[in-house]
């Protein structure tokens, strides 16, 4: 009697994997980063951060398509730095802190859609305390733990239910928006805005942060690679495609709100989709928007955390994380363990400020994860210049040295406290490795044969 063989189903298509990306990418983000984007540089010119930022994203896309497609397996960038510096040399060690990293990134990248969530509901419900509206961002992880617990393919398909919600809200205000461009509103620059001093190239570096911040997750379908039909395919297009389509929605809207709501006025809001539409249609209209963030926010936290649940598992599933990890659920074959691990850390994140919690996100991705993977793919391409690349970075190697400058460039202007909280995270989570690696007998201790 033959065995069935178990794990991970392929059962996303181009359409849902590119609905996960751009739901993961659209998600709270702008809506609640406008004001901050507002402040980095003291008026609208920090909008350049989005057009920088969309830049960077794009050429990191391109990283993340050729080894996407080269390497369609659950966890993404936790199998590509294995193979580029070695499965049984340092490899181990940079895929060892892609999972460590995640165990505290994917919740606060949860954690900022929460809060941004949580203070939506305050626009509805303005009795709420400054208390209250932490404990609800903090019970929207426990929510989404419960919602995931189920076989992706049912998950694939609400991803296009929940984009149809974002595409609404967004084409609602760019829609109602577009009639009021005021170039005059655009342009109401501060005084000395374009001086090209060390405030400028700061602000502008805090800008991109926060547009990186709302770029992110072109790049979640590389998690769910054992689960996507077409790979090879399927992933380069869902992430360039996402890239484009969420840039151009993002001008449009941040263009949109600041030519209605003076951008003074704009960076002191926590709710700036609401107001906007307050301001040009009523409260009642306000309240639907509201309604559509609350959507929004909930279907981008929804993508996160189902794609970042695979990543512990898959470096549990090949022994090089803690084993416990690697459990499937019997019956729905999702990888359980992980994903309440991650919940449960999110919802602790979400009690945190929303400014700490981007800023640390950004830089410990950053300095772990983005910017060795960026060097990982010329290692890779000189290691292994035979590997079969279904698809291969256009204008190579021009993106990819982009990726690894922009990436400096972020950890170079980056808050004190964001990047002190990525050094620890690193510096833990080597010392965790080492301890680890020496108890086994593993590199760089002993010699261990490779599968």
């Amino acid at each position: 009697m033959a065995i069935e063989k178990t794990g991970l189903r392929r059962d996303l298509g181009l359409v849902q994997a590119t609905s996960l990306a751009i739901t993961d990418m659209i998600g709270i983000g702008p809506f609640i980063t406008i004001p901050l984007f507002l402040s980095t540089m003291g008026g609208p010119q920090a909008m350049i951060g989005w057009i920088v930022g969309a830049l960077l994203a794009f050429c990191d896309g391109l990283v993340w398509s050729e080894l996407g497609a080269a390497m369609p397996k659950a966890g993404g960038s936790y199998h590509y730095l294995r193979q580029a510096f070695g499965p049984s040399g340092a490899g181990r060690w940079f895929s060892f802190l892609i999972v460590w990293q995640i165990i505290f990134s994917a919740p606060l990248s949860v954690a900022s859609g929460s809060i941004g969530f949580a203070n939506y509901c305050h626009f509805l419900a303005p009795q709420l305390s400054p208390w209250g509206v932490r404990i609800l961002a903090a019970t929207i992880p426990l929510i989404l733990v419960v919602l995931l617990y189920r076989r992706i393919a049912a998950l694939g398909k609400l991803s296009v239910i929940l984009l149809a919600g974002v595409l609404v809200g967004c084409f609602w205000i760019v829609g109602v928006g577009l009639p009021h461009l005021s170039i005059a509103r655009l342009t109401d620059y501060p005084p000395d805005a374009f001086r090209l001093n060390w405030v400028f190239w700061a602000g502008l570096g805090h800008a991109t942060l926060y547009a990186l911040y709302d770029y992110f997750g072109y790049y979640n379908v590389c998690y769910l690679g054992e689960e996507i039909r077409r790979p090879e395919k399927v992933i380069p297009r869902a992430i360039l495609f996402s890239i484009a389509v969420v840039a151009v929605l993002y001008i449009l809207m941040s263009s949109s709100i600041l030519s209605v709501i003076p951008w003074r006025e704009a960076r002191e809001s926590t709710s700036i989709a609401s107001a906007y539409i307050e301001r040009l249609q009523g409260r009642f209209a306000a309240q639907i928007m509201t309604l559509l963030m609350l959507w929004i926010a909930f279907s981008s936290i929804f993508s996160l955390l189902l794609g970042y649940s695979r990543i512990p598992y898959a470096a549990a599933a090949d022994g090089n994380f803690f084993k416990v990890f690697a459990r499937l659920h019997p019956r729905g074959n999702f990888p359980s363990i992980s994903l309440i691990t991650l919940g449960i850390i999110a919802s602790v994140f979400s009690l945190g400020r929303l400014p700490d919690v981007i800023g640390s996100l950004v830089a410990t991705r950053v300095l772990i994860q983005y910017l060795p993977q960026a060097v990982g793919l010329f290692v890779l391409r000189f290691r292994a210049p035979d590997m079969k690349r279904p698809f291969r970075m256009w204008l190579y190697p021009v993106p990819g040295l982009i990726s690894i400058l922009g990436w400096l460039y972020i950890l170079g202007t980056a808050a004190h406290k964001a990047l002190v909280f990525a050094a620890v995270v690193f510096i833990i989570g080597s010392a965790v490795f080492f301890i680890r690696a020496k108890v086994r007998r593993e590199w760089p201790w002993g010699v261990e044969s490779v599968k």
